[in-house]
């Protein structure tokens, strides 16, 4: 059974501004979601589900969706921040939404095989997809048997400031915690470094696997989630700028053994535009992945 790529394309880009899943950096107007769609069709993926906003539904269909018309089979759903299990209620006061892990659980009602759930505005690179396609075709006797692609810290930083990434802990090849780091950095003698919880500086070796949102599930994942949703709910329904990461989901699953999740190693480089400084370096790079012969003349 192909997997199904999941691409989480509801947020704005807040620091860069605007719609960054919408905008055009390839030599031919192509978006980083056509690269990631390109890539995942190569590497075996067989349908493709997106989850965005009800808001810009015209826009998307109209710029994204009809050039994928006759390459890959594809699916709307929609995210919103009333969009809760029965017995909750959105309070009022609520702007921000819910979280990446609230996104995909929009997806329960479409996808019924394996997953990989990815974000719109980053460049995970070829590599990357046929790992996590390799791993999500192998056959599994239980639940809870996922997976994640653990990028080199290294290979996922920007000179124009600092990053957020999920800093991965791993024991015999599986993952035992995922600690958000919000200011990843180089220093004066470009070594990576974060400041901790202390405001101690710490040191970060290159080779350090990360999370960039590139998780591979199984569709018993929307019944735990949903479950660790409600409990989330009954804590910080009313806190206003509380969200339902992924990590949150997964910790909890790894910590009462529901789950293990494999870390998957890859050489690819992620890019994306963090800021708006990075946008024409990402532009050159994509150029240059076009002359080199890694994409056609044309994706799609």
């Amino acid at each position: 059974m192909k997997p199904t790529l999941f691409v989480l394309a509801a947020g704005m880009g807040s620091r860069y501004g605007g719609l960054k899943q919408l905008d055009p950096l390839g030599p031919n107007g192509e978006t980083i979601m056509d690269y990631s769609i390109y890539d995942a069709v190569k590497s075996g993926f067989g349908k493709v589900v997106f989850v965005i906003r009800k808001d810009f539904e015209q826009d998307f269909r109209e710029k994204i969706l009809s050039k994928y018309e006759g390459h890959v089979p594809v699916e709307v759903v929609f995210q919103s921040i009333d969009k809760l299990p029965g017995g909750y209620k959105c309070p009022d006061d609520r702007t921000k939404p819910w979280g990446t892990n609230h996104a995909v659980l929009m997806g329960k009602e479409v996808i019924r095989e394996p997953f990989a759930v990815i974000n719109a505005d980053d460049f995970y690179g070829r590599d990357a997809f046929e790992v996590i396609a390799r791993e999500l075709q192998r056959p599994r006797d239980r639940k809870g048997d996922y997976c994640m692609v653990g990028f080199r810290v290294g290979n996922t930083m920007t000179e124009n400031g600092s990053v957020a990434r999920g800093v991965c802990e791993t024991r015999d090849g599986l993952l035992t915690s995922v600690v958000e780091r919000t200011a990843i950095s180089y220093d004066a003698d470009h070594n990576i470094v974060f400041t901790d919880e202390n405001g101690v500086e710490r040191h970060l070796e290159p080779n350090t696997p990360v999370s960039m949102n590139l998780w591979g599930f199984t569709p018993d994942y929307f019944e735990y989630s949903d479950r660790e949703f409600r409990r989330f709910l009954d804590k910080d329904i009313n806190t206003p700028k509380a969200e339902f990461f992924i990590p949150l989901c997964i910790d909890a699953l790894i910590n009462n053994g529901e789950a293990t999740v494999k870390v998957l190693d890859t050489t690819s480089k992620w890019f994306g535009v963090t800021y708006a400084a990075d946008r024409d370096g990402v532009v050159a790079k994509f150029a240059e992945l076009h002359e080199n012969g890694t994409y056609p003349a044309k994706l799609f």
